[in-house]
């Protein structure tokens, strides 16, 4: 059967996104399409946009302006999040909302056959929000990259962060069904893939739109660990103020998941939470990661935090650089705070750009300490790594992978021992090597 044409994905912003273009990269496939290494050569040109902050809506229309600059005769497509809040802004062909990501390829190929602009905007957008969603289901996503696969098992969300625009993108919380996921989980499985990451918007929200409490998140990996072949279950990041004692309790009993928490903070200092609207205090949180390293003593704990958030006072910023430190957070992902029109942060009163460019690198500069501090917390120690691809240096093939704890390891190997990729070796720290660590195979 010859083919339809060449299809070009980029995609930009979060988990959910990459999996979302992964699943749109199937659909056309199916649909008898080839995919593009470059835009250049590509028939069709689709962007999955991202709206969460003002930086990356400039650099969705960035990268539409782009594709068609470089391919002109290109059929140039928007889906995702920045398409549903701003489709009539955008220089797309085909325009996608984040409730049309399933139906691309028949919208896609309306166009061709009409040539007639398509452009779509929810009606589920900011001005008539509803109470919930639908969980618009792909089925089995297998990505074409990596020995880890994602899965998605929830979308939405209902929190409503004075920063955040994603509620009015992507509406509410809509959950996965129990059997869909368990399917996707047998799917992944039989594909060889051993390590499952756990995304979504907000997973610990799983179920809120059936009724259901955080214990059915808790049965969906219970769901996931008892497919054969899966040998670790990650998880994306986790809301402190849905976290129950029993829950992690449970979590302990799941023996494939990984101990490597991402737990949400934002901010160190309550008063900044408060403006953000977060739904947790630092009390709250430090209570968390008691809890987590009560059931998980060698746990790996991760986060985000904005700097300069609007109205940012240098004590405001002292209490989280302190408070990182006092929660002995290892890694800490630091985003300058971007303007994002239609927040209720837009209107508040904005940091210097000088001031918040200096307290996002003095605390990327902590969180580089730390993260070698725990590196270091493993010299000696074996690890099970999970092989990810290879790397060639001047001194020989390093096999390159992730711990559990998801700590970054290289281990050399020689011509007569490569193991395979996707497999889970285990390894010994002897040095650590910037953020990673160099390791022995056994």
């Amino acid at each position: 059967m010859p083919s339809k044409g060449k299809v070009w994905f980029y995609t930009l912003g979060c988990r959910v996104n990459q999996y979302e273009t992964d699943a749109a990269r199937e659909l056309f496939i199916s649909s008898g399409y080839e995919i593009a290494e470059d835009p250049q050569h590509a028939d069709i040109c689709i962007v999955n946009t991202c709206t969460v902050t003002g930086e990356a809506d400039r650099k969705s229309r960035q990268h539409l302006r782009g594709a068609a600059r470089i391919n002109p005769d290109a059929l140039i497509v928007a889906m995702g999040c920045a398409s549903e809040m701003a489709s009539g802004e955008l220089d797309a062909d085909v325009v996608l909302g984040t409730r049309d990501k399933n139906d691309i390829v028949r919208k896609v190929e309306e166009f061709l056959s009409e040539r007639k602009a398509f452009s779509h905007k929810s009606s589920h957008s900011r001005p008539e929000l509803t109470k919930s969603d639908v969980y618009h289901d792909f089925g089995t996503i297998i990505s074409p990259e990596g020995s880890r696969a994602f899965m998605k098992i929830e979308d939405g969300c209902n929190n409503f962060c004075t920063f955040c625009i994603i509620p009015f993108a992507r509406g509410r919380v809509a959950s996965r069904s129990r059997e869909s996921i368990r399917e996707e989980a047998r799917n992944l499985a039989s594909s060889g893939f051993k390590e499952i990451i756990v995304s979504g918007i907000e997973v610990c929200s799983y179920g809120s739109d059936r009724g259901e409490g955080i214990e059915s998140f808790l049965e969906v990996l219970r769901d996931i660990a008892a497919v054969e072949g899966i040998e670790r279950i990650r998880l994306g990041s986790l809301e402190p103020s849905s976290l129950t004692e029993e829950f992690i309790k449970g979590l302990s009993g799941i023996d494939p998941l990984c101990p490597h928490f991402h737990l949400s903070l934002q901010s160190g200092s309550d008063t900044v939470l408060k403006r953000m609207n977060r739904k947790y205090d630092t009390a709250l949180y430090k209570e968390k990661v008691a809890l987590l390293r009560k059931f998980f003593p060698t746990m790996k704990l991760t986060t985000d935090i904005i700097c300069g958030f609007p109205g940012e006072t240098d004590e405001e910023f002292e209490e989280t650089y302190e408070f990182v430190k006092e929660c002995v957070i290892d890694k800490v992902h630091v985003f300058p705070y971007s303007r994002r029109q239609g927040t209720r942060a837009y209107d508040m009163a904005q940091v210097d750009g000088i001031v918040k460019k200096q307290r996002t690198e003095r605390l990327r500069r902590l969180s580089d300490e730390m993260e070698l501090q725990r590196a270091e917390s493993y010299l000696g120690k074996k690890l099970e790594v999970l092989v990810e691809n290879y790397l060639d240096s001047d001194d020989g093939t390093y096999g390159v992978g992730y711990s559990r704890e998801y700590v970054h390891c290289m281990f050399r190997t020689g011509s007569d021992r490569r193991p395979k990729t996707g497999s889970i070796v285990e390894v010994e720290a002897y040095e650590t090597y910037s953020l990673s660590l160099l390791c022995k195979l056994f």
